[in-house]
């Protein structure tokens, strides 16, 4: 059976829904999320108005991943982001 590792830490939220900008942006305080590693907020606002802004501190649970997930995950985005970069070149003009 395996064993996760799983944290009790503490994020920063900020969730904004304006003309200007509609995000919501969770930050760790304290640790470092690796690659694998799953994040779960809680308590968040059940809802933000438009025209509203909220940031808040709430609770989170992390479940570290694995050194084989880890590997495996950067592995795989390497493969994955470089179908960002596929360009392609035409000869023929356009005005």
């Amino acid at each position: 059976m395996r064993h996760q590792r799983i944290e009790e830490i503490f994020c920063a939220v900020d969730i904004e829904q304006t003309q200007a900008s509609f995000h919501a942006h969770a930050v760790p305080e304290l640790t470092q999320i690796n690659p694998g590693d799953q994040v779960l907020v809680h308590n968040l606002p059940a809802q933000v108005k438009f025209g509203e802004r909220v940031s808040c501190r709430c609770p989170a649970t992390v479940t570290r991943a694995g050194r084989l997930a880890q590997f495996w995950i950067r592995l795989t985005s390497l493969a994955a982001i470089t179908e960002l970069y596929e360009v392609g070149f035409s000869s023929t003009r356009r005005p």
